[in-house]
This record gives C-alpha cells, sequence and structure tokens, in this order.
C-alpha cells in the first residue's frame, strides 16, 4: 500500500511539473490575470516637470537595459513586457538570472577588471545589499518620485527601494501532513508528535546561504520565542538551498513540510497541485522579506535605469512585479491572479508580520546565531 501511494504521489509530481511548464509558458491552461492596462509614453502628475528630459535621455541611450537579478524568467517577463510598452523606444532588455549574492560580487569583479554591463540590480539578500551599497561608488544616488507615493519605508537603504513584499510560508502536503498547522508552534508540535514518521521528512532553508540565513535570523530576531520551537523542529530537518527545489520535493513527497519557504514559488505550485499542496502565513510570526532594487553606480544607460525603477515602483509595475508571483505592496493593486502584501495583512495582522532589515551584522554576531542554529540541528 505505502508503495502504491509513493507511485501515485510521483506521478501527479511530474504532471505538475509540466503543468507549471504550461502556465509559465502562457497556455490555454495559464491562469487568468487581471489585465494591466499600460498609458503609453505618459507619466503620473505628480512625477517632476522635467520628467521629459529623463525620457528624452534615455532614447538617446539606444534603447538598451541589462538587468542582473535573482529572480527567474517567470517574475521579470511581466515587468519587462509592460516596461516596454510603457516606452516604446526600449528594444531590448537583458536579464541576468544569478544567485542572491553572486549578482553584487559579479557586478564588483566585472567593475574591477574594467566595466560591468550591469544597470539594474535585484535581489532579496538584504545583509549583500547592506554590504554592497556600503562600498564607495556602487549605487548610483536617484530620489525615485514614486517615493512620495509609497512611503520613506520603501527606501531600505539610500538609493535601494523595495520592489516587492514577499512572505514566507509554510508548506506541506496534505496527504503526508493531515493537520493543517496555522502557527509555527503548531507545526513543531505536529511534527514532534510522530517523530519516527517526520524524522528527515521536514526541510529549512539552508542558513549557510544569504537567503536562508536572512529569513530565519529575521524570523528569531523579530520573535525570539521562535527558538523554543526551532529547537524540536530543527533536528528532524534537511537544509535546500533554494524554495523550488524544496517544493519540488514537497510535491514529489520526498518531504512532508517545509518552512520559511518563499511564497512567490510556492503560489503556482499550489495552484497546480489540485489540493496536494497548501501554504500558510504562520499566524505567530509571518516573516516578510523586500526584494531591493538599485541602480549600479557605474551603469550603462543610467536614465534608462532610472525609467526601469520608476516604472517597477508605480501602480503599473507594481501590477506587473504582482502578475510575475510577487507580492505587490502598493495601495490599490489588486485583481484576480494578484498577490499582495495585503493579502498577508489580512491573514495574520499587521502586529503578527516580522520585516528583514537591510542592515549589516556582524561577522561574530552572524558566526554565533549560525554555531546555536546548527547546534540544533545535531
Amino acid at each position: 500500500m505505502a508503495r502504491s501511494s509513493h507511485i501515485g504521489i510521483t506521478a501527479l509530481a511530474a504532471t505538475l511539473a509540466l503543468g507549471t511548464l504550461a502556465a509559465c509558458g502562457g497556455g490555454d491552461d495559464a491562469p487568468k490575470v487581471a489585465e494591466n492596462k499600460i498609458s503609453a509614453g505618459q507619466v503620473p502628475d505628480y512625477y517632476p516637470a522635467d520628467y521629459s528630459d529623463l525620457i528624452e535621455a534615455a532614447k538617446k541611450e539606444g534603447g538598451e537595459l541589462t538587468v542582473y537579478s535573482n529572480l527567474g524568467d517567470e517574475n521579470m517577463a511581466p515587468v519587462v513586457r509592460d516596461f516596454k510598452k510603457k516606452y516604446d523606444f526600449i528594444k531590448t532588455v537583458s536579464v541576468s538570472e544569478l544567485d542572491s549574492d553572486e549578482l553584487f560580487q559579479k557586478t564588483l569583479s566585472e567593475n574591477a577588471a574594467g566595466s560591468s554591463p550591469a544597470d539594474v540590480l535585484i535581489s532579496s539578500a538584504a545583509t549583500a545589499w547592506a554590504d554592497f551599497s556600503g562600498r564607495k561608488g556602487t549605487v548610483l544616488e536617484y530620489k525615485s518620485p514614486e517615493l512620495t507615493e509609497l512611503g520613506d519605508s520603501a527606501e531600505l537603504l539610500p538609493s535601494v527601494y523595495s520592489m516587492s513584499q514577499d512572505p514566507m510560508t509554510i508548506a506541506y502536503n496534505t496527504t503526508l501532513m493531515e493537520t493543517p498547522p496555522t502557527t509555527l508552534t503548531d507545526f513543531a508540535k505536529i511534527v514532534t508528535s510522530d517523530e519516527g514518521k517526520y524524522k528527515n521528512k521536514v526541510t529549512v532553508r539552508d542558513p549557510e546561504g544569504s537567503f536562508g540565513f536572512t529569513v530565519t535570523h529575521a524570523l528569531t530576531e523579530g520573535n525570539p520565542e521562535a527558538w523554543k520551537d526551532l529547537e524540536k523542529i530543527l533536528p528532524l530537518t534537511r537544509p535546500e538551498t533554494s524554495s523550488g527545489t524544496q517544493l519540488e520535493k514537497i510535491v514529489a513527497g520526498e518531504y512532508s513540510a517545509g518552512f520559511l519557504i518563499s511564497a512567490s514559488p510556492a503560489y503556482p505550485v499550489v495552484e497546480d497541485s489540485a489540493g496536494l499542496v497548501k501554504i500558510v502565513f504562520p499566524k505567530d510570526g509571518t516573516v516578510v522579506l523586500p526584494r531591493g532594487i538599485g541602480i549600479a553606480a557605474e551603469a550603462p544607460h543610467p536614465a534608462t535605469s532610472k525609467l526601469f525603477l520608476d516604472f517597477a515602483l508605480s501602480e503599473e509595475g507594481q501590477r506587473a512585479v504582482a502578475e510575475g508571483g510577487l507580492a505587490s505592496y502598493r495601495e490599490g493593486v489588486e485583481g484576480e491572479g494578484l498577490h499582495t502584501y495585503q493579502e498577508v495583512v489580512d491573514a495574520v495582522g499587521e502586529e503578527n508580520i516580522i520585516h528583514v532589515k537591510y542592515e549589516p551584522i556582524a561577522k561574530n554576531d552572524a558566526a554565533a546565531w549560525l554555531e546555536r542554529f546548527d547546534g540544533l540541528r545535531k
């Protein structure tokens, strides 16, 4: 009986993988998304009067832009598509998908060797952003006119803005974890109620990587009581280096569940799984990670870069961001198929959201934290 169940889950996993690819390719089965109406060539009336000069300067840069990003094609595609609709002189937007830390190292190395093609940098590596922007001559100073609409909290670091506010979830296979957890404490009780069943069947993001460290450290800083839950959960876990891998293995039944899994890649998996996989925002503390966007100080196309950054923060751009599976935080962005920060607030309450701070962490503090975390996993 157990073998038959495993075969069934594996077959369903293969079906889901094909379904996800079809959805990303925009086939007939792709989920419907509210139409994003773009006002081509027009900018909001709260933009400065001389913004037209910036547009003219961008036209002289050849209609090209290079983005270094830790986002996948499916995340970036709607933003690139609608940016080119907004400004029809934009012909080529090249997006290089890199690891969260790698894109900063690549930019620094290229500039040290001569010049980097990078115009815009997008990453959710909070501590890496803080380290990079703290270096002289790395981030172009630019005050976006969208800041007046979004509020000062949208500027994570000087001239580094929040492109999205992405929540971390508990994801679980409903055939292997029948009781849905609502909090991290619930989750700890469930997995310790039958340690034989859940040993090595729970996945955690590897804290040796920037993303894993950032979200897990934020959890324990924002909710110190979470250490009590981690004491119970971590001995049962296996680490992975990406949310995509975690989700694939939860679908396949290799893992029963995982926590601190980014909602961005989880949303399409849940939608395609026919109820096999579900996610929850923990009510005792949902970590929300801003995704930083900034312009490289030596950007070859600085005017075009400014247009892109402003567009990504605008209402039109935030709708495209949400269509790409990220959580828009701009008020007024809503519609079928769009995920937003507000839905997280509605689920757990603003008081139960843990915001990741974009600030450096001393090496000694990071080492001590990792030693404590790793000690619980053994």
